[in-house]
């Protein structure tokens, strides 16, 4: 079985990345057929809508879907994630397209591509886990948000304003709806909700999936003359566009501004991808992805679907669930889901053509209700009030601004909070000589015969780092000069920064002054491996510092 801790392994072997054997199983055919089978009529819909929501256009997101599904599925690190066009990818996509037009997509999606190749070969997939949880929900969240914002000039019947801010655009969506309100798209966008939380409450009917049968049964009733004017997506191609490099003169736009759209990309791919492959292993029994090769296989994908035409992509993590729930064993799921898609286009593309916007746009809404995770939000609320911050702060900020500053903006108050958290742990506190903490619990003898109250002790508790040193120092300074021994018990300091270093430095020389000796027991080997390389071991022994492996040491030499 090969696991996480195995990837990790600093040695690099390119082999790793390539496609073998073993990432099949011929007892699993039948299975991984039939799963495929049902994830592309789950990601038919999804990949249409999503291709018209990012701008670039329906045969955009089936080309992503199939390209970039079958490529990342052969040369990526999870055995059943499915890739495509993605609810999260289009919340990024749509200010560049705002700025840049479609056009660019493939240019950024190749661009993407290879910055996750050289994030996998360099072993970057395997810090993932330090994302925290309240990050990776308000995140979550925050996109359901988005997508379900993205829908509504497709679902009220009007031309998407251009911008940037997905609230603007909404509240411009709103005004011109209102300024001349129509029905017509309404009606079809509530049917398609309707049959698809009907169809999902009946249990014959559960092999067919409900957003395959609402795109289906409401696109029968849209053929009514009715509705023979609701916006529809169009012409879809009978074939995959022929492979092109993408336009290399848009970089006359700004290569600075590109690459830095390439990077966003890029991240969030990397994020969404591992998040999704973790999430999948949750769901099943056997072997674990490899997060480095999952990365080079997503840039392969977002290389290869960007010289098609595509969109950036990322794996999903709906149509991930579905394979695995589907019965997916192998990544060959993944690759008869890219190829079903395939046959589609290839023989009812004329019918796909006809399907209208409100009904994606339902689908999509639909799936953004179901996006939210609201047992993990309500969890993580009733926690502590800075994990309830940091949800709510990485969701407001995915919803306002843009995806990558939410998750920036996350990670950096999730660590000042973590570090408040873990300063606020650091004590120093004056014990007997006996070892008890002196204070209100403590034997009277205790407190009344320390060695002719010449020496005192500070049992330090915590790690001596930025966030705890001023305190450290502090507490020390308050010794009182009649003192000739200040004996510093550290065996309970795992871990010391540069900053706490120089804060024992600093209790030194002060105590030093005073006439006042210093001991230091229980150093422990990060702290003293800290000190010797820093040079400072040597300079504190030579200047007086006496260190004991002890406390019981450190007394009797006060003695």
């Amino acid at each position: 079985m090969q696991t996480d801790t195995q990837t990790a392994s600093p040695s690099f072997d390119v082999r790793r990345f390539l496609p073998r054997a073993s990432d099949y199983d011929r007892r699993s055919v039948r299975f991984d057929v039939l799963a495929g089978i049902t994830v592309a009529f789950v990601a038919l819909p999804l990949a249409l809508g999503f291709g018209v929501t990012s701008g670039a256009g329906a045969t955009a997101g089936i080309v992503t879907a199939i390209v970039a599904g079958i490529v990342a599925a052969i040369f990526g690190g999870s055995n059943y994630q499915i890739t495509g066009p993605t609810g999260a990818m289009t919340a990024v996509l749509l200010p560049i397209v705002a700025e840049h037009g479609p056009a660019a997509l493939p240019l950024l999606g190749v661009g993407a591509g290879l910055i996750l190749m050289v994030l996998g070969l360099a072993g970057v997939g395997r810090y993932v886990r330090f994302i925290p949880w309240p990050v990776v929900t308000g995140f979550t969240n925050g996109i359901a948000v988005i997508i379900f914002l993205q829908q509504l000039p497709a679902v009220l019947g009007v031309a998407a304003p251009r911008g940037e801010r997905i609230v603007q655009i909404s509240f411009e969506t709103v005004a011109t709806w209102l300024a001349a309100p129509g029905f017509l798209t309404i009606l079809l966008a509530l049917l398609t909700v309707a049959v698809m939380l009907a169809w999902g409450k009946v249990k014959q009917l559960a092999a067919v999936p409900g957003s395959m049968a609402a795109l289906v049964l409401v696109t029968l009733v849209s053929l009514l003359p009715a509705f023979d004017a609701v916006p529809r997506i169009g012409a879809v191609p009978r074939s995959l566009p022929a492979p092109m490099l993408p336009d290399l003169s848009l970089l006359s736009d700004g290569v600075v501004d590109m690459a830095r759209a390439a990077l966003a990309i890029a991240v969030l791919a990397a994020l969404e991808s591992l998040l999704c492959a973790v999430v999948a292993d949750g769901m099943t029994v056997g072997k674990r992805h490899d997060p480095d090769r999952e990365l080079f296989g997503q840039g392969l994908g977002n290389i290869a679907a960007g010289l098609f035409g595509g969109l950036p992509s990322t794996a999903a993590l709906a149509r991930t669930a579905v394979n695995v729930r589907s019965g997916g064993r192998t990544r060959l799921s993944a690759i008869v889901h890219g190829l079903t898609l395939l046959v589609v286009i290839l023989f009812l593309a004329p019918l796909a053509a006809r399907v209208p916007l409100a009904v994606l746009g339902g689908i999509l809404m639909v799936v953004a209700v179901r996006m939210v995770e609201r047992e993990a939000a309500s969890l993580i609320m009733r926690s502590t009030k800075s994990d309830a911050f940091v949800l709510l702060l990485t969701m407001v900020v995915t919803i306002l601004f843009d995806l990558i500053l939410a998750i920036e903006v996350g990670l950096v108050a999730a660590a000042v909070l973590f570090i408040v958290r873990i300063s606020k742990m650091f004590t120093v506190d004056p014990v007997s000589l006996s070892g008890e903490p002196l204070g209100e619990t403590a034997a009277p003898e205790a407190e009344e015969q320390p060695l002719d109250r010449k020496v005192v002790a500070y049992r330090v508790d915590g790690p001596i780092f930025f966030g705890a040193a001023e305190r450290f120092i502090d507490q020390l300074l308050k010794v009182d000069t009649s003192i000739e021994v200040v004996v510093l018990r550290l065996r309970r300091v795992p871990v010391m920064d540069a900053t706490g270093v120089t804060a024992l430095q600093a209790i030194h020389d002060r105590l030093k002054r005073l006439g006042i000796a210093l001991f230091v027991s229980g150093l422990q080997p990060q702290p003293k491996e800290l000190l010797e390389r820093m040079g400072v071991y040597q300079e504190l022994v030579d200047d007086g510092v006496r260190m004991f492996a002890t406390t019981e040491e450190a007394l009797a030499a006060a003695r």
